[in-house]
């Protein structure tokens, strides 16, 4: 069933688990993940990021996922991730995301606070809920000229205030597209954000987060998570030695079986990490 972010992360802080938002980019892996917490019985996060609605036009994209949302037996949140402007998040919108994030992690606190507001008015009009960033999580690739920069708590508290987003993304030591799970988690600065406040946290750049520390999250204000680059390797690297082991094999529905199957994989492992699986039980609290 399609719903709001809200609708999900109401009930991590308390039940002592956070969702994850996995980045996908076409039917199958997206079909994927859905059976993945079907399976489970847990709520998932379906987001797609820019290069996703570079690729295929959002009008598209949001229709299909939308579609698979409300056919699927547990609630699935359909999610702009990282749009970067008025227009991009107002389709998103209009052609049924549930949940949109505004990325001005790039602009100064003050045009930041500005241009989410001015994002938090027109999405709560249509009842759709915000998710926005302070600080900045960078990129392992710094020729992407993207700033990092850890999260101030004073200024969590006073974008949170002044914006009324929903959930906020923050930095506390992740970055964008590793490939091994090395991050350095800065726990005191997550529980000083903690105690600014009180509105769910976004942890972006999860793939390289060490599984005992996805799990430590979990019990925080952590209530969602976003993980793209651990489905793709999983996708990429299984294409790779199917291609290897069959040359002759050109269909794409044979080549996909696997590589699929291993998103699939690795999607219920960040589930189960993330305790999401205790959703049924935190409702019934």
């Amino acid at each position: 069933m399609l719903v709001t972010l809200n609708d999900v992360l109401k009930h991590t802080k308390s039940g002592g688990f956070a969702v994850p938002a996995f980045n996908i980019f076409g039917f199958e892996d997206a079909n994927a993940v859905v059976q993945a917490a079907e399976e489970l019985k847990a709520p998932v996060i379906l987001a797609t990021n820019k290069v996703a609605i570079a690729h295929t036009p959002i009008e598209v994209l949001g229709k299909m996922l939308t579609e698979l949302a409300n056919q699927a037996n547990v609630p699935v949140v359909v999610h702009l991730d990282h749009g970067n402007d008025y227009e991009t998040v107002a389709q998103a919108i209009d052609v049924g995301y549930s949940s949109v994030m505004y990325d001005g992690s790039q602009l100064s606190l003050k045009e930041n606070i500005k241009t989410t507001k001015e994002i938090v008015k027109m999405a709560h009009a249509f009842s759709i809920p915000v998710e926005a960033e302070i600080g900045s999580v960078g990129y392992t690739n710094p020729a992407m000229g993207m700033k990092e920069m850890l999260t101030d708590p004073q200024e969590a508290r006073e974008f949170a205030l002044e914006t009324g987003v929903d959930a906020l993304a923050v930095a506390v030591g992740t970055l964008h597209r590793m490939e091994e799970q090395t991050a350095p988690i800065q726990y005191d600065l997550i529980k000083e954000i903690e105690s600014q406040t009180d509105i769910p946290l976004v942890l972006h750049g999860s793939t390289g987060v060490a599984d005992e520390d996805l799990i430590r999250i979990s019990r925080t204000n952590f209530g969602k998570v976003n993980i793209g680059t651990a489905l793709r390797m999983a996708f990429g690297n299984t294409l790779r030695n199917i291609l290897e082991e069959n040359p002759e094999q050109y269909d794409r529905m044979e080549l996909f079986k696997e590589p699929i199957k291993q998103v699939k994989s690795t999607a219920k492992n960040k589930i189960k990490l993330l305790n999401t699986h205790k959703y049924q039980t935190a409702l019934q609290v």
